[in-house]
């Protein structure tokens, strides 16, 4: 029952909150955060027990829904979708604080908002049934849009159309692929399910499994997202408020990846295969052409919002390289973009809050006047170029570790990427913090309940980096299971690149 506790907790919540901020919006924040507390509380006590257990998957549910379509209330949690989940209560407790003065209209509403969109990626961690699935992805694009679009900034009714259109139509296709793969293993079996479980032994000719995983895959590199398919994330970046800065950033996006490792992977396993080469150029390019345009960038948001994109190249480079070491280190990836992006669009919305602009040519000097804050953006800004110590360079480097066997040219092409973030990482603390500036602007630094979220974040960025040991051992069990089983497909190469 804690699976379905996890979603009700914050469902309940977010409409007992819009329920109460009538009388009181304080006591709204404080049902919202007190929800994202039990259920992060939650979250660490299945993890400390998980290891005991034998097997990948640690609790399964089943609760017929509407059996005579083969639909089911299916959740079930492994080492990946727990981790999943203690980033999303990790990364919505700070969204909640973050959001704490920043939020003054419509509070209960916000939270409602907040909360359900935090239910929906839940879900999306821990359906195994793809009706639900879609049915989840659907939950946290609805609240997203309103987020973005109430409480955003001045051009939020665009970003949030935007954000709308891509994801609804990128869905759309995943549920035709759905449906397709539902049609198709009825017809052989004469069973009709979604369920999980039975569809991955559905037999796919290599033509129809191509089709049926485009639509998965359209889904799931929208969000992530892959270039071209990008565009939408840096207005809606620039426009959410800070809490969907940080949601999007931090959450959002990683449904895309989990869609890559549980769903278009096990699925069609050859013609993913087939796919490989291309999807893993798509990566290098994103990783290339992010950084690119991330250092071109004179808006703050939209700066930490291209760093994104050249970041998220690596899940998908490190996803089709076929490889256990590649594979751990796009889960430390998930987690510590997460982790390090997130405290960036912290900062950045605690600086808009201060002065109410995004231009970094117009914020010298940040340091001498909030030298805790310049610190935290420091750290969070070495993590972000890969600094060894830091947790973005354990995922970087084990994902270019285990793409060299896959394609030498790749991952060479993948390396100048981070020394492109070198670039842009830098100049955003230059630009922000270490300039010389003559005004004389008036500028405070983090309060308690600031440093109260950026902290754990210090904290945790630094732990994963020396000891990422613990990460791994979560997720060997999946990774194990995939990479063991006679349908493994891997990919060889020669000194010329992918075959």
């Amino acid at each position: 029952m804690i699976l379905i506790l996890f979603i009700v907790i914050l469902m309940v919540a977010g409409i007992l909150a819009w329920m109460v901020a009538r009388t009181s919006e304080t006591l709204a924040r404080w049902i919202s955060l007190s929800a994202l507390l039990v259920t992060f509380g939650l979250s660490v006590y299945v993890w400390k027990y998980q290891s005991s257990l034998e097997g990948q998957w640690i609790a399964q549910f089943i609760l017929p829904w509407i059996p005579s379509f083969g639909i089911s209330f299916s959740l079930a949690l492994d080492g990946l979708s727990l981790l999943m989940l203690m980033l999303t209560f990790f990364l919505g407790i700070f969204s909640v604080l973050i959001s704490w003065n920043e939020i003054k209209e419509r509070v209960g509403f916000f939270h409602f908002n907040l909360l359900w969109v935090l239910a929906g990626i839940t879900g999306v961690f821990l359906t195994m049934d793809l009706f639900l699935f879609y049915f989840f992805w659907e939950v946290m694009l609805i609240p997203m849009y309103f987020l973005i679009g109430i409480w955003g900034h001045e051009n939020r009714r665009y970003a949030a159309f935007k954000f709308f259109i891509f994801t609804q139509a990128s869905g759309l296709l995943m549920l035709l692929a759905i449906l397709g793969l539902y049609f198709i293993h009825g017809g052989q079996t004469g069973i009709f399910t979604f369920d999980y479980f039975q569809l991955l032994d559905t037999d796919l000719s290599l033509d129809v499994a191509r089709w049926l995983m485009l639509g998965f895959l359209a889904a799931f590199i929208v969000k992530l997202p892959v270039v071209p398919f990008h565009t939408w994330l840096p207005d809606a970046h620039s426009q959410a408020p800070t809490a969907g800065s940080l949601i999007l950033a931090g959450l959002l996006l990683k449904t895309g990846a989990y869609g890559l490792i549980r769903f278009v992977v096990p699925l069609f396993p050859e013609a993913s295969a087939e796919i490989a080469p291309w999807a893993m150029l798509l990566g290098v390019v994103g990783i290339l052409y992010g950084a690119s345009l991330a250092y071109a960038q004179t808006d703050l948001k939209r700066l930490v919002a291209y760093t994104s994109v050249s970041h998220m190249g690596f899940v998908i480079l490190g996803v089709f390289a076929f490889n256990e070491i590649a594979m751990q280190g796009v889960v430390m990836q998930i987690i510590t973009h997460g982790i390090s992006t997130g405290a960036l669009f912290v900062i950045a919305g605690t600086i808009y809050e201060r002065i109410h602009m995004r231009d970094i040519s117009a914020m010298s000097g940040l340091w001498k006047k909030a030298p805790f804050m310049g610190t935290v953006g420091l750290v969070f800004v070495l993590a972000s170029l890969g600094l060894p110590g830091l947790g973005n360079f354990v995922a970087e480097f084990l994902t270019l570790i285990g793409t060299w066997p896959a394609s030498h040219v790749l991952t060479i092409l993948a390396t100048i990427g981070i020394v492109l973030a070198t670039a842009y990482s830098l100049r955003l603390m230059q630009k922000v913090f270490l300039e010389k500036t003559e005004e004389s602007r008036s500028f405070t630094d983090f309060s308690l309940r600031e440093k109260i979220i950026v902290i754990p974040m210090v904290v945790l960025i630094i732990w994963l980096g020396l000891f990422p040991q613990p990460v791994m051992n979560t997720v060997k069990k999946l990774i194990a299971n995939q990479f063991n089983t006679e349908e493994t497909i891997i990919i060889e190469s020669d000194d010329d690149g992918v075959q």
